[in-house]
């Protein structure tokens, strides 16, 4: 999917939300454990439930490699069950040297054909380039997280005086560009959003901590969008878990269309 195509999705459907299908297998209803492949039949009703309000879907990738096999099964049924129109993004974190990274690309966006995966910088350029290399598809770089360890690094200062994540950014800003490179940046940071937004002006934010986490998506329009919206904004648990019960599904859908009518209002606002 191009920028120009999730630009239009976003217009369309009022929306800048993505659903995080973090689907653990403790926690879903205990009705589905009967199915024959209870996270994939949790995953597709909560689809069902959802795409009408949501841009994107993101998978853990973790919640499914942890189950072998039968996990990859569940995942690559989900891919194929989430309508085409609809970005679709591999929340796996690789990052390695090259060839590996190569490797890693090739299973994403050629066997699984996701549309994006998240990576981590910390190699460098040689370990995301391989990524970037395949048409109308994304790398989401780790820029500013939100978990409580990421002071350790990302707000170490260089000897140039500024703080890491502003170097990665600086410098990743020139291996891709604003049509196949996006950014993961924490909602809970608040106005750090403002100064991640001034570095990188035009690329789209990757937001987790909306909801469960805490943050605000009225901070997060206000800091980090620009004039083609530049944000998904990702909800897993407060969506997919609102309901413990048989209507499970229909109560994530009323979580997801909550935040999109939200995301409506500031939309109108900004754009």
């Amino acid at each position: 999917m191009n920028r120009k195509e999730l630009f239009q999705n976003i217009k369309n459907k009022e929306s800048f939300l993505c659903v995080g299908l973090d689907t653990d297998l403790s926690k879903i209803p205990s009705h589905l454990l009967k199915e024959s492949d209870p996270i994939f039949e949790f995953n597709k009703q909560i689809i069902e439930q959802t795409s009408d309000f949501a841009v994107a879907y993101k998978p853990n990738i973790a919640f499914y490699e942890a189950l072998g096999p039968k996990g990859w099964e569940s995942l690559q049924k989900t891919l194929e069950f989430i309508p085409k129109d609809i970005f679709t993004i591999a929340d796996a974190k690789r990052g390695d040297i090259g060839n590996t990274s190569g490797l890693y690309a090739k299973a994403f966006f050629e066997a699984m054909k996701f549309d994006s995966i998240t990576v981590a910088p910390y190699m460098g350029v040689d370990s995301v380039k391989p990524f970037l290399e395949f048409k109308n598809k994304w790398v989401i770089l780790l820029a500013l997280t939100s978990n409580e360890g990421s002071a350790d690094f990302q707000l170490i200062p260089s000897q140039s005086g500024k703080l890491f994540f502003q170097e990665v950014l600086e410098k990743s800003s020139t291996w891709g560009s604003p049509d196949n490179m996006m950014y993961v940046v924490g909602a809970t940071r608040g106005e750090k959003i403002a100064e991640v937004r001034k570095i990188v002006p035009e690329h789209f934010f990757l937001v987790p901590g909306v909801g469960a986490q805490g943050g605000s998506l009225k901070d997060v329009a206000k800091y980090g969008m620009n004039d083609q919206c530049g944000l998904l904004v990702n909800s897993s648990r407060g969506i997919i878990y609102a309901g413990k019960d048989q209507d499970f599904a229909k109560d994530a859908g009323k979580e997801a269309k909550k935040l999109q009518q939200e995301m409506e209002k500031l939309l109108n606002k900004y754009l």
